[in-house]
């Protein structure tokens, strides 16, 4: 089935721009339409700089409407309205007063979507946001609905009389250009590899596609079902007594844990999904001990667990322990399972809402990149600089 690919790139003209986002329409359009999409075959619907926000609407709409997979690629600037505070793409003809006409509601991308079977719309994103956006993500999670992969980041605003270039969307569009598309998980973070410090400031946007599978190496196992095999009929004269035939049943596999954890996320249950999860690792811990690969597996789940249910501080606290863990057992610091453990913990600390306990994570988290740096430049220093912007802002 043919893929369909929406390129939407949205900023306002003059002195509101704060990200050149048409650049990167270029670069995106060099790379052929099934690379965009994923798909054997794929059909583009392009927007730069639009003027109207029904015009995006109609766009929207269309595109919704469209069977098989959809992959929509947004970049552009996120602003607040004046009255009711909430996210609008900003458009062309947008300034800061008139965002409640002018600009598209981000309400609806996620209605106009919600319709779609889970799992057929991935987006990925590279949006600036202004001042008042940026304060409202202090305290909100921008909803693209909850049957999308969403992939992206949202950076603060550039500095003034500066338009920033939507760095992270060009570095996909590089990566594409290969004429190989890796799955989004593994775009994304090459992605992210690749932009280096440049990046650590951002909101790191992560929900992956439906069915979940989760970073922490859970994912939807198979479902087995048993059968009755038929009984052989014997060769013999029509109408003799056949002898009864044993039903051989064979014996149903194990059941397996990960699946009750993914169905119960799918289903919105993540205390359910955390408890089992829980339950397991002190099974895991009780059994092999608690710097076990068997226990840690678990821990890594439950952070992702959070993740998922939006708790960013929790998985931060999980991920921050994992790592500690591992270290305390004689893991060396650029082992892959130490440093994974300190980048994602470091990812889940910058979307922490909650200014005292950004400040207390944060204070751990500097402590230990002190000893693990990871493989990007600038992470201690990333850290250090953001625990004093919010050491210098009341709360």
């Amino acid at each position: 089935m043919p893929g369909t690919v929406l390129l939407l790139a949205a900023s306002p003209v003059g002195k509101s721009r704060l990200v050149d986002a048409a650049s990167v329409l270029p670069v995106l359009a060099a790379v052929p339409p099934a690379v965009l999409s994923g798909t054997d075959t794929a059909n583009v619907v392009e927007l730069a700089d639009p003027l109207e926000p029904q015009a995006v609407l109609t766009r929207l709409r269309a595109v919704a409407a469209t069977p098989g997979p959809l992959t929509v690629f947004v970049t552009g600037q996120l602003a607040l309205d004046r009255r009711q505070h909430l996210p609008h793409l900003a458009l062309a003809r947008t300034t800061p007063a008139t965002v409640r006409y002018t600009a598209l509601p981000w309400q609806w991308i996620r209605e106009e979507f919600r319709l779609r079977s889970p799992g057929s719309t991935t987006l990925l994103l590279d949006l600036h946001a202004d001042a008042d956006a940026w304060g409202w993500l202090r305290t909100h999670a921008l909803d693209s609905g909850r049957n999308n992969a969403v992939f992206g980041r949202i950076a603060p605003p550039p500095s003034r009389r500066t338009v920033a270039a939507p760095a992270y969307m060009k570095t996909i569009a590089t990566i594409l250009r290969s004429g190989w598309r890796p799955p989004v998980e593994q775009l994304h973070q090459q992605a992210f590899t690749r932009l280096g410090p440049e990046a650590y400031g951002d909101v790191v946007l992560t929900v992956p596609p439906m069915p979940v599978a989760a970073p922490g190496g859970f994912a939807p196992r198979p479902s087995y079902r048993t059968e009755r095999p038929r009984p052989q009929v014997p060769q013999g004269p029509v109408g003799a007594e056949r002898a009864p035939q044993p039903a051989v049943v064979a014996p149903p596999p194990p059941p397996d844990p990960h699946v009750q954890v993914t169905a119960a996320v799918q289903a919105g249950r993540h205390q359910e999904a955390d408890a089992l999860a829980v339950a397991h690792e002190q099974a895991a811990v009780r059994a092999h001990g608690p710097a076990s690969e068997q226990a840690l597996h678990w821990s890594e789940v439950r952070a992702d667990l959070a993740m998922f249910a939006r708790d960013s501080a929790r998985s931060c606290r999980i991920w921050l322990t994992v790592a500690e863990t591992r270290l305390a057992a004689g893991q060396a610091p650029d082992s892959p399972g130490v440093e994974k453990a300190v980048d994602r913990a470091h990812h889940q600390w910058g979307q922490v809402r909650d200014k005292s306990r950004a400040q207390e994570l944060g204070t751990l988290l500097a402590q230990l990149r002190a000893r693990v740096p990871g493989r990007r430049p600038g992470a201690l220093e990333n850290v250090r600089k953001q625990l004093r912007e919010l050491q210098a802002t009341p709360f």
